[in-house]
């Protein structure tokens, strides 16, 4: 079972995409375009765990295998960031200057979304990719992904 999943191919539509890509995207339109604010879904403090999908397809290599049994193996980095805290460090990695505004008039959705990878991480994986640096990666690509969105 794999925690929230970003990367090459992502769902950019801001109507149906998850948090990581509608973010990002806001902040590179926002750059690119030189819009003076960003604005996100509630107040920044649901937390969050995020997995690159190359770290994801590695697990499931290494499962298939090290893994022979019927129950679940949960499949995350087993860190966990605050909204606000993805939000900054994109903003910061794309280099926007405009302001970051929560507009605490939408849902914050669920307060806290995070696995406990023990199991997986007790079998001798763990995620290799770092929030940062999954998002240095997804800014190398992003244009060209985005172009399919607009």
């Amino acid at each position: 079972m794999p925690t929230n999943l970003y990367g090459p191919g992502d769902n950019y539509n801001l109507h149906s995409s998850h948090v990581f890509a509608a973010l990002i995207k806001k902040f590179y339109e926002a750059s690119f375009y030189g819009y003076k604010n960003v604005s996100c879904w509630g107040d920044g403090s649901p937390l969050r765990e995020f997995l690159h999908v190359d770290d994801c397809a590695d697990a499931c290599l290494f499962l298939m295998q090290n893994y022979n049994e019927s129950l679940f193996i949960n499949v995350g980095s087993g860190v966990e960031y605050s909204i606000e805290e993805l939000a900054k460090m994109i903003k910061r990695k794309i280099g926007y200057k405009g302001q970051l505004i929560f507009n605490h008039d939408l849902p914050n959705g669920t307060p806290r979304k995070i696995m406990d990878v023990s199991r997986i991480n007790n079998l001798g994986w763990a995620s290799k990719i770092t929030l940062e640096q999954g998002i240095d990666r997804m800014l190398v690509i992003l244009g060209s992904e985005l172009k399919k969105y607009k």
